[in-house]
């Protein structure tokens, strides 16, 4: 890589809500969360941060479990070295930190 050049970095965007009180709106908080992280990976395009489409959303699950669908398969993505940042941090339980570290994956707050 020429030192001109910055590394693609693919950033998944993961939301969750604990309950299933609103999700039925056509713009609820999971969107709400995708829409702001979307916006911040968009301002560091010039970091090279590039959105993965995929959507890694758990509504209606607690956070005090790492048993959610959408957690799950992000990170078998992040395994598979599909995922480079993880944004939002905040949304992850504390007994992730661990996992991503094993993972090699960098979660971004």
């Amino acid at each position: 890589m020429a030192a001109n050049e910055r590394r693609i970095l693919r950033c998944a965007v993961y939301s969750r809500k604990s309950s299933e009180h609103g999700l039925e709106q056509d713009f609820n908080s999971l969107d709400a969360q995708r829409e702001a992280a979307e916006a911040y990976i968009k301002s560091q395009a010039h970091e090279g941060w590039r959105l993965v489409k995929a959507r890694y959303d758990d509504g209606g699950l607690s956070g005090g479990t790492l048993e959610r669908p959408a957690l799950q398969t992000l990170l078998a993505e992040i395994r598979l070295r599909k995922v480079d940042i993880v944004y939002k941090v905040d949304r992850i339980p504390s007994a992730f930190g661990p996992s991503m570290a094993i993972l090699g994956g960098w979660c971004v707050s």
